[in-house]
């Protein structure tokens, strides 16, 4: 009985065990048969096709390069349509002989050619490569009806980068180029046939948010190469848009007015919130020249300008301050408690050290002068006196407090450091000890000391804003993603003392015998308060004063650089303004008209009445004033 038990489980584990292993297989045939009915009726013809003489190409669609605008949505880097020729190597058994084709329908010259064939030993077969681009409407027809003759070849609709301010955004957009081998990454878009990427200024800091994703496309083409259809496409994503501060009109507005001189530059900032709305230096460049490739002798006439063209001197000029430094003296001497405001300093036109005289720049000098008159007149033998009395070490100091002598992290590359040197450097760097003649040159901006337009900027809205330590930015959005911050911390600075160094900057301009009183703004809403500096470039000597010479007569590069600073309104400061002049004629004749004029332009347009927007909440372009011709 117990051995007919057994037996009668064991049958019904050995079903059990059937029908499951039954039920898996049937389930994996079925599996298999839904496979094999979608791959040979719904994907029948797909691979069909692909396995037809290999007749689909696998094409990267690059991306459409993100924008660049100004504050108020106004494009300042765009996208134009580009038609060009390109050769897809894999398709032919003789490349340069598919090539040279071409030449039978269009001009091609040969240098083209070579390029393409040097190119092709480089990347893989099956990556196309440019013959040719900026296709006219009646070549691109030539080459479309022609195809069935030129084997491999086929017409590409590109996109070609397009600066529409030219030359008066040139050095802050900067340029994009071709890739070259040490750029070249594991990335296939960077060897994509005439893919380009940043090179200088925005388009190089936020290049890589700008040049998107490549996508892919499946496209079937004939025997002769001709696309039939597209099977499979996966679009590229566009770059991110960039939102800068700076208001375009304005920043035309600036190069026009520096055109004027043979070499300038400018700097127009909010004095609160940091936002550069203006960054001009002339002579400049046409970026549109470099996005195909810039012709050798343009290169050569540009690298060969004595003028620099090609350097933004409002961010990478480094010039001794000259008188415009005077505040910086004027602060250390208040904060050290070595002059207030009744001190007082008399000039006879000299101030004499040892057997050494220091000249003021006003020959029969100034008579007894304060603080605040001394900046008015500019008076170099009160910061003389004043230099000497705190040393070079608390000028150097609160000349960081006030942002020189180090760079910002400014959105731009080229920013360069300028220099405040102290006894410490000048030991270090040349072995020797520091003289107490040097101080005195150095208290009233000369000497080692070196400084940037876009530094001067900041001191003067340091000195006007009520003692924040605002930084210049210009990237406000890069895509949706804010740029940079607008929050300043305040300085170790006595209100009390800035107010005194600000009245002696509207003595400057709005008082009678004031340095700039001649190049003062009438219109009561927009005065402006600043003051002015030349900057010695090569010493007139005592045997060269006497025989009559004057700045004016020196070579154009020997001559002295004109500076002024300033800021508008005078009672309420909102905006400050930096032009330097290369080897100009004097400060107020020279710079101040230049720094007027700009400060009453910002002032009209007043670019801070509203804030940049991020690409999702950007503003209609038109809405904001007509362009200037």
């Amino acid at each position: 009985m117990s051995m007919k038990l057994d037996s009668t489980d064991n049958s019904k584990t050995f079903t059990r065990r059937a029908i499951v292993l039954g039920a898996m297989q049937g389930l994996l045939l079925v599996t298999l048969g839904n496979r094999l009915a979608w791959l040979q009726i719904l994907q029948g013809e797909r691979y069909k096709t692909l396995s037809e003489e290999n007749r689909i190409n696998i094409k990267i669609i690059p991306p459409v390069r993100g924008q660049i605008v100004d504050r108020f949505g106004v494009p300042l880097a765009v996208n134009n349509q580009n038609f060009r020729v390109m050769v897809i190597p894999e398709q032919t058994d003789n490349l340069e002989q598919s090539v040279r084709a071409l030449q039978k329908f269009i001009r091609l010259e040969e240098p083209a050619i070579q390029k393409v064939m040097k190119m092709s030993k480089k990347t893989s077969k099956f990556v196309p490569l440019e013959i040719k681009d900026n296709l006219t409407w009646e070549e691109v027809a030539t080459v479309e009806v022609n195809i069935p003759d030129l084997p491999a070849l086929a017409v590409d609709v590109g996109e070609v980068r397009s600066y529409p301010f030219s030359e008066a955004t040139a050095h802050i957009i900067g340029y994009i180029g071709a890739v070259s081998e040490s750029e070249m990454t594991d990335d296939p878009l960077l060897r994509y046939p005439g893919f380009k990427i940043g090179k200088s200024g925005i388009e190089k800091k936020h290049d890589l948010a700008m040049r998107g994703k490549a996508g892919a496309a499946e496209v079937e083409v004939n025997v002769v190469g001709r696309e039939i259809r597209e099977m499979k496409r996966n679009p590229a994503t566009t770059g991110k848009r960039t939102t800068l501060t700076i208001d375009a009109e304005l920043q035309r507005f600036a190069q026009q007015t520096l055109a004027a001189e043979q070499s300038a530059s400018a700097i127009v900032m909010d004095v609160h919130t940091g936002a550069v709305y203006a960054c001009a230096s002339h002579p400049a460049f046409d970026a549109n020249v470099f996005t195909r490739g810039i012709p050798q002798p343009v290169w050569m006439e540009l690298s060969e300008n004595p003028a620099n063209p090609l350097i933004n001197k409002a961010i990478a000029g480094q010039y001794p301050p000259g008188s415009t430094f005077k505040m910086v003296t004027a602060l250390a001497g208040l904060k050290t408690g070595k002059i207030n405001a009744s001190r007082t300093v008399f000039c006879p036109g000299h101030y004499d050290l040892g057997k050494s005289r220091f000249h003021c720049w006003k020959p029969g000098g100034h008579g007894y002068v304060n603080l605040e008159t001394a900046l008015q007149k500019s008076c170099d033998v009160f910061f003389y006196d004043t230099g000497r009395d705190i040393g070079v070490d608390a000028i150097a100091e609160y000349s960081r407090l006030l942002g020189l002598g180090a760079k910002f992290g400014f959105d731009l590359d080229e920013e360069k450091p300028g220099l405040v040197p102290d006894r410490a450097w000048k030991l270090k760097n040349r072995n020797e000890t520091w003289q107490l003649g040097e101080t005195l040159n150095y208290a009233i901006g000369q000497g080692f000391l070196k400084t940037t337009p876009l530094q001067l900027a900041v001191m003067i809205s340091r000195l006007v804003n009520g003692g924040y330590a605002v930084k210049p930015w210009i990237t406000a959005f890069v895509g949706d993603e804010p740029g940079n911050k607008k929050e300043w911390p305040k300085l170790d600075i006595n209100p009390k003392y800035l107010e005194m160094i600000k009245k002696g900057m509207d003595m400057v301009v709005n008082s009678q015998g004031g340095t700039a009183y001649g190049a003062r703004i009438m219109e009561a809403e927009w005065m402006m308060g600043g003051k002015t500096g030349t900057a010695q470039v090569r010493r007139i000597t005592k045997q060269m004063r006497a025989a009559g010479v004057k700045n004016e007569d020196l070579p154009w590069n020997y001559r002295h650089h004109a500076l002024f600073v300033g800021y508008a309104p005078h009672d309420n400061p909102k905006y400050a303004c930096a032009v330097v002049v290369e080897h100009g004629v004097g400060g107020a004749k020279a710079a101040a008209p230049m720094a007027r004029d700009l400060l009453i332009e910002v002032q009209k347009r007043n670019p801070a009445r509203q804030e940049p927007q991020p690409e999702s909440h950007s503003k209609v372009a038109e809405k904001f004033g007509p362009r200037r011709t």
